[in-house]
């Protein structure tokens, strides 16, 4: 047993929180598009375009879908640490090409550019940690990225709040053009990314490449160099030891195939299904209605500043809790945690709005719905996806998981106004109810705990 003592934790949460940095711009580059909305929509004369409205906020998702997809292929032939500098190079070509250019078509183009870099980096980032990351500390270590998704969601916020002019509700389409707003402003929400895209970009020169990486393309000495500054030698010795065992059969390249064959498939099923849960879980139909909620309750929800506090702060709040727990309470009961209290909310929420009540009640249902979703479901995912796929598809599978993540949050997105102009309100927010009921009984039935197990531990009880 490796004693804790000797393991160099300031390297090792160096070395994440410089991967970290992908979810960071993740969620700034995800969010920040939402405070430039009403201020590009009328430079580009696509406010009453629903079409266009809706292909300037939704083409970074097919960014998103095809960064996931080539990230597998990328990790297993050039490691992880290259192609998380490649994310944060196409972060920085988003960033400046976005706000520079003054034709829509280039500005679609760049979406769909940062679109693939949040593809990368929502695959490789937590790849990498769960790679370099000792067992008893990985779920708060990869949690890490979760953590700085939300910091990236809260920074785009707090920027797009201070850049900003107060504008006016009765200004015209003309005078919101003409304004420093609608001609610089929202340029300036866009280039703020290049500050955090810049850092990432040149500290990612400061971390070593992932030892199982190393290990699985014959690097061994090195792999043993880069665990014995993490753990020591002894630390070295028996984790190297555990991945040559892990990795003594593997002799062929993962394909798209092979992840569908013998025990991977099972495995690569797993990592889907959680994907289409964590997505279908419902949170985002809580964004969607927050704004309404906080309106009818008399609260000035389209003041930028409320919706920090009462989302961004409260996602990032829980989020840190989380990472003080999930190494404790373990993955799958966080999950489980997660579960039930989303369904008990939503049948909850749904009675509200059937019986047309509203008020301050109905806030705190919506708030409490974020906290729990935070402190469970957000990072336990993105935990147990880089944990139960052996080494020798970690890659492959991951991405192939990520690329199902964000075909689900397309499959919703597209979805939710359809489903909510059949069911209304209460329905919809019961469907997720039934949907975070079936959430609870796969993981309690078919889920392990993974808590202070190393990779190579989980991959044989996976196998078993």
């Amino acid at each position: 047993m490796i004693k804790l003592e000797k393991l160099n934790l300031k390297y090792i949460l160096m070395i994440s929180t410089i991967s970290a940095l992908g979810g960071l711009l993740f969620g700034y580059d995800w969010v920040v598009i939402g405070g430039a909305k009403p201020f590009y929509e009328r430079y580009f004369n696509i406010s009453d375009i629903p079409a266009l409205q809706g292909w300037a906020m939704g083409s970074a998702l097919i960014g998103c879908i095809f960064g996931a997809m080539v990230a597998g292929k990328i990790t297993e032939r050039f490691g992880r640490k290259k192609p998380l500098g490649l994310a944060a190079l196409l972060f920085l070509v988003s960033a400046g090409g976005t706000g520079w250019f003054n034709d829509f078509d280039l500005f679609i183009v760049f979406r769909i550019i940062g679109g693939f870099g949040i593809g990368l980096a929502s695959t490789i980032s937590p790849l990498y940690i769960a790679e370099v990351a000792p067992s008893n500390y990985r779920g708060r270590l990869v949690s890490l990225n979760q953590l700085a998704i939300v910091i990236g969601i809260l920074a785009a916020q707090v920027i797009n709040f201070l850049i900003a002019d107060p504008v006016t509700e009765g200004m015209s389409t003309i005078e919101m053009v003409n304004s420093w707003n609608g001609q610089t402003g929202w340029r300036w929400m866009f280039w703020a990314e290049l500050v955090p895209a810049t850092l990432f970009f040149v500290l990612i020169f400061c971390i070593p490449e992932s030892p199982r990486w190393l290990s699985s393309n014959n690097q061994v000495e090195a792999s043993k160099k880069i665990l014995a500054i993490i753990g020591g030698n002894d630390y070295a010795e028996k984790v190297q030891n555990q991945i040559g065992l892990a990795l003594k059969d593997t002799v062929e390249k993962v394909s798209l195939k092979k992840l569908f064959t013998g025990k991977n498939r099972k495995l690569v099923f797993i990592g889907i299904i959680l994907a289409f849960i964590q997505q279908w879980c419902g949170i985002n139909v809580v964004f969607n209605y927050a704004e309404e909620i906080f309106a009818n309750a008399g609260y000035g929800v389209s003041d930028a500043l409320f919706n920090i506090i009462l989302t961004g702060v409260v996602n990032l709040v829980f989020t840190l809790l989380a990472m003080q727990v999930i190494d404790k309470w373990g993955r799958k009961k966080l999950w489980l945690l997660g579960s039930l209290g989303l369904m008990i909310l939503y049948i909850l929420i749904g009675l509200f709005y059937f019986f047309e009540l509203k008020g301050f009640v109905l806030v705190v249902l919506v708030v409490i719905a974020i906290a729990i979703y935070a402190l469970t479901l957000a990072p336990v995912f993105w935990v147990l996806v880089s944990e139960i796929f052996p080494n020798r598809i970690r890659g492959a599978a991951l991405s192939l998981t990520t690329t199902a993540l964000w075909i689900a949050c397309f499959m919703l997105t597209y979805s939710f106004p359809s489903l909510n102009n059949i069911l209304g309100a209460f329905g919809t927010f019961w469907v997720y109810s039934g949907i975070c009921l079936v959430s609870f009984l796969y993981v309690k039935f078919k889920i392990p705990e993974t808590k202070n197990k190393t990779l190579e531990e989980l991959e044989d009880i996976f196998d078993k």
